[in-house]
């Protein structure tokens, strides 16, 4: 049996350099493709979309390390 060369047509343009690219690993091989955090029902309902549970936690710790301060006082001697 003979092999048969067939020409594959490129009609990627030459500045569309793909050579670079690197293979995403799937499956046991990849390291992750990020943290994911699983929110409770009634939590997820409040948001819709993860842009906005990021902007809640950072206002919480923000607010947090503002008042930090305040915090050591619950529970002490007033």
């Amino acid at each position: 049996m003979k092999k048969v060369e067939t020409e594959i047509e490129d009609e990627l343009r030459p500045e569309y350099d793909l050579r670079s690219l690197r293979v995403r690993k799937v499956g046991p091989g990849r390291k992750g493709f990020g943290e994911i955090v699983r929110l409770e029902p009634d939590v997820a309902e409040v948001f819709p979309d993860a842009e906005a549970v990021n902007e809640a936690l950072r206002f919480l710790i923000r607010i947090t390390r503002e008042n930090k301060p305040l915090f050591h006082d619950i529970g002490g001697d007033a």
